[in-house]
């Protein structure tokens, strides 16, 4: 299967928002279920995966803390915010709109 880039790339605050949606959680924690889920087909880039982070920070749709691990490097943790959970669902509902509607065309 192939996969455009272009495609998903309008999605990747939904993808992160939709995982933050279910647990706090950490970039790379994010990442390797986002791989897991897709089959080893998508990962996002690092750089990508944290410009979307601060993207949705200054938004207010998620909010930062540091982990407290007493064993290894720290990690920093984001948590979505209510205003994020609203967005979350503005933007699923948008995309099953927009999948309904290709799906009639194709």
């Amino acid at each position: 299967m192939s996969l455009t880039s272009d495609l998903i790339r309008g999605h990747t605050e939904t993808v992160i928002l939709a995982q933050l949606s279910k647990k706090d959680s950490y970039g790379y924690e994010i990442n390797k279920t986002i791989g897991l889920k897709t089959k080893g087909v998508y990962e996002l880039k690092e750089a990508t995966l944290y410009s979307a982070f601060r993207r949705l920070e200054q938004s207010g749709f998620i909010i930062s803390y540091w982990g407290d691990e007493t064993s290894g490097a720290r990690r920093k943790y984001y948590k979505i915010t209510q205003i994020g959970i609203e967005a979350f669902q503005k933007n699923k509902s948008d995309w099953e709109e927009t999948k309904n509607i290709i799906d009639s065309l194709i």
